[in-house]
């Protein structure tokens, strides 16, 4: 084997590789979240978050590479594949290449990054082993998804933007639950962090996937997508014509030929759909799009916290960490999905199976 191979292969698990794979999805749910198509700002706002994570993957071993030389002799730094120089370098850069991409979207994206990197070397360099710990971990995973939102509104609409703090809130609240558990991955021994990440889990799948009245996003109401125009519009127009009052889908009607009530479909004038049912199937096919990708959510967080909180040993403990961020992706998905964006949805829940693919050779935690 080439010695290439082994230094790739320490750099892969020292950055986390396969915890990359959730990054994309905060700025795709905070795009979703402002009613805008992602544009090339949420490019930029992903190149950022990404910089700035695994700035964050880096920079947390080196200032655990004494507590790792005992419980994680393995790692990078304390086997001697990375030296902690390199490790602080690769941070620095990283952060520093993170903030530059933010800084060319515009200065609220620049504020929000800035907040961001502040909030991942808060929490490796101090916050990370005292009780705030896990509330500076769910609000760095908040400002990704605001930097998403910041970025894809642009300067000038600070409205867009903010409307994306439900769904920074609801990611925050996931992050703190999964972080919580951390907490006792290298020792285990603790039920109590499992089970209540699993009363977190099933409350904001509820959240995310419920029915009619538990709140959507701005484009999650009636006439469809608020990423698509000129849904609610056209087929609402279609019935205001002389066709719909004057006989056209009456009794026996010349126009159409249809008796009331044997077709699932009203036709309107020119024979196009009413809008009524065309805004009733596309909420349908909405919701039933954020069902399933709630239920994607809770079967890769549910499993690995059942496990830990019957047998709370760190194998198992580490699992249920490892799948509480894989189950990001979902989440994010969901979030998207709430907020109207189904194709962002769909582009987010993409990521899940490479995620999953790559978690097999290098461990996320």
């Amino acid at each position: 084997m080439s010695t290439a191979h082994p230094a790739a292969r320490a750099w892969a698990e020292l950055l986390r590789l396969p915890a990359l794979f959730t990054v994309p999805g905060d700025a795709l749910a905070g795009a979703a979240a402002t009613n805008l198509r992602p544009n090339h700002r949420t490019l930029l706002a992903i190149g950022s978050s990404l910089c700035l994570y695994e700035a964050g993957m880096a920079l947390n071993d080196w200032a655990d590479r004494t507590e790792d030389a005992v419980e994680r002799p393995h790692r990078p730094l304390p086997s001697g594949r990375i030296t902690p120089p390199a490790a602080l370098a690769a941070a620095t850069a990283l952060t520093v290449t993170g903030l530059a991409l933010a800084s060319r979207v515009g200065r609220p994206s620049l504020a929000t990054a800035g907040a961001l990197a502040g909030t991942v070397w808060a929490y490796d360099l101090h916050l990370k082993h005292t009780p705030a710990g896990p509330a500076a971990m769910a609000a760095a995973r908040g400002l990704d998804l605001l930097l998403g939102a910041t970025a894809t509104a642009g300067a000038g609409h600070g409205p867009s933007a903010k409307a994306a703090a439900p769904s920074a809130g609801i990611l925050a609240a996931h992050t703190l639950a999964v972080t919580v558990v951390s907490r006792r991955e290298a020792q285990g021994g603790s039920s109590a962090a499992p089970l209540a990440a699993l009363a977190a889990t099933a409350a904001l799948a509820r959240l995310v996937g419920g029915g009619p009245g538990s709140g959507g996003g701005p484009g999650s109401g009636d006439g469809g997508d608020g990423h698509r125009s000129g849904a609610r519009g056209t087929f609402r127009g279609s019935r205001s014509g002389p066709g719909d009052r004057a006989g056209g889908c009456g009794p026996r009607s010349a126009r159409s030929g249809l008796r009331p009530g044997r077709s699932g479909f009203r036709l309107g004038r020119g024979g196009l759909p009413d809008g009524r049912d065309v805004g009733a199937t596309l909420r349908t096919g909405r919701q039933a799009l954020r069902g399933a990708l709630a239920l994607a959510y809770v079967g890769t967080a549910a499993k690995p916290l059942f496990h830990a909180a019957l047998n709370p040993s760190p194998p198992l403990t580490q699992r249920a960490v490892g799948g509480g961020i894989r189950a990001m992706i979902p989440l994010q998905a969901a979030l998207a999905a709430r907020a109207g964006a189904a194709g962002t949805a769909l582009l987010t829940a993409a990521l899940a199976p490479a995620a999953r693919k790559f978690a097999r050779k290098v461990s996320v935690t």
